[in-house]
């Protein structure tokens, strides 16, 4: 059975949509991603059906990432039910994944960046309104702790 990993943020168009295809491609060259089902979403609706933000898709693709395809949604109610890990860039994602979610289903939900604590940050910022070093910065922080989740998920097999 696949596991369902969920990377949520708050209009889906910067640092979600990064974390799913830094992720992804990662899987990919670990050879998991046969065994994954990879999704980002927003607690917000704001951006539904755009594609990432451009400037996250041109650092992206000159780390190697392709952006492109992805498209943002908004979290439903079946997301909890649906995904066995769901993510929350920040404090602020990951107390209204909390609020949404069953009681059945918080354990499913966590703050992407416990995975690496020792990057002594613990939310990925929002990179919408700075320069281009935020979205470096966005992308040395998945990628940290993408690594991680591979690692943990090379354990649990």
């Amino acid at each position: 059975m696949k596991k369902r990993i969920l990377f949520v943020c708050l209009g889906n168009i910067c640092r979600s949509p990064a974390a799913e295809g830094v992720f992804r491609e990662k899987a990919r060259r670990a050879g998991l991603l046969d065994q994954l089902e990879i999704d980002s979403a927003g607690t917000g609706a704001w951006h539904e059906g755009e594609a990432p933000d451009r400037r996250m898709q041109k650092a992206a693709r000159a780390r190697g990432y392709d952006l492109s395809p992805l498209r943002a949604r908004q979290t439903t109610a079946d997301d909890f039910s649906g995904f066995d890990y769901i993510f929350a860039m920040n404090r602020e994602n990951l107390a209204n994944l909390k609020q949404q979610a069953p009681a059945d289903c918080q354990d499913r939900i966590s703050l992407f960046l416990a995975l690496a604590p020792e990057l002594d940050i613990s939310e990925v910022p929002d990179p919408y309104y700075g320069g281009a070093q935020g979205f470096d910065q966005v992308l040395d922080l998945v990628e940290s702790a993408s690594d991680q989740l591979i690692l943990q998920l090379q354990e649990s097999k």
